[in-house]
């Protein structure tokens, strides 16, 4: 049987008997999860797609790979998929599989909090039509892909959301200075595109286009509307998401990326970067 094979394998015997699972990970996490809230788990699949292979001292071989697992989630008489993506490691020694570990995410850059920037010529566009369904169209079709006519960064979540909400008619103001306002043009853009934590400020201090209204709870928020998350709650943002969906009890359902997600619960408690001190920021788009 060759490596790729026996990936495929592992993963159908993990996937197969999900209950009988005795080693803890992400997969029992989001179960456990999902019946907490009342949900049933009823069927998960998963296929493991390779994309580099690099050979250890001639008897140990390193296959790098991305797990998507689908999740058949039943609530009440409502049926939905989640569906997650992960990067993963697997350790071969003589032609067997030994060990399959989850390659841990990379960190955000580090960036400053964006001016928003103010124009004459934007004090007339002080409002524009935001198209929530050309918006959330965008975030189910690139879930799992890259747009090239964009960077793909390490960290991608916001560059994600910031195409999702451009898609959705969000003006860009402010290049070619970095540190002012929501940009993107060809090899440059701004901060607020592509790091969590510019993007979150920018959506609170901004008046003009792309703006955000601070919102109290989960449950008031809008498909294509957005999610900033600061995991350890020191004041980092570490990650942004943008609704697609509610759930039958109106709770959002997001789309993500870095960790590709799609229907993924909102509070992401099934993260392996989440605590007990996260904290959120709700935000509305658009007038």
């Amino acid at each position: 049987m060759n490596l790729k094979d026996q990936i495929e394998k592992y993963w159908t015997e993990q996937v197969s008997d999900f209950r009988a699972l005795d080693k803890p990970n992400w997969v029992t996490r989001k179960i456990q999860l999902h019946e907490k809230r009342g949900n049933e788990v009823v069927r998960i699949t998963g296929k493991g797609n390779m994309f580099r292979q690099s050979e250890g001292n001639g008897e140990e071989s390193n296959i790098d790979y991305n797990l998507q697992v689908t999740f058949l989630i039943r609530h009440g008489d409502y049926f939905y998929h989640e569906e997650q993506q992960s990067k993963h490691q697997a350790l071969f020694y003589r032609g067997q599989l030994v060990e399959d570990r989850e390659v841990a995410d990379v960190r955000d850059e580090e960036a400053p909090t964006i001016e928003p920037f103010e124009s004459s010529e934007m004090r007339n566009q002080a409002r524009f039509t935001y198209d929530r369904r050309a918006a959330v169209q965008y975030a189910e079709r690139w879930w799992d892909d890259y747009n090239p006519e964009y960077k793909t960064f390490d960290v991608d979540c916001t560059n994600y959301i910031s195409q999702c909400v451009h898609a959705g008619g969000a003006p860009m103001r402010g290049m070619p200075n970095r540190s002012q306002g929501w940009w993107y043009s060809g090899d440059n853009w701004s901060y607020s595109w592509a790091v969590a934590h510019s993007f979150r400020w920018y959506l609170s201090g901004s008046n003009q286009g792309l703006k955000g209204k601070e919102l109290e709870r989960p449950e008031d928020l809008l498909l294509g509307d957005v999610i900033c998350y600061d995991f350890e709650g020191d004041g980092r943002w570490n990650h942004t998401t943008i609704v697609v969906a509610k759930d039958t009890r109106g709770m959002p359902l997001v789309n993500a990326h870095t960790t590709n997600s799609r229907h993924r619960y909102w509070s992401y408690e099934d993260s392996y970067a989440w605590t007990e001190d996260c904290q959120y920021k709700f935000f509305r788009i658009g007038e």
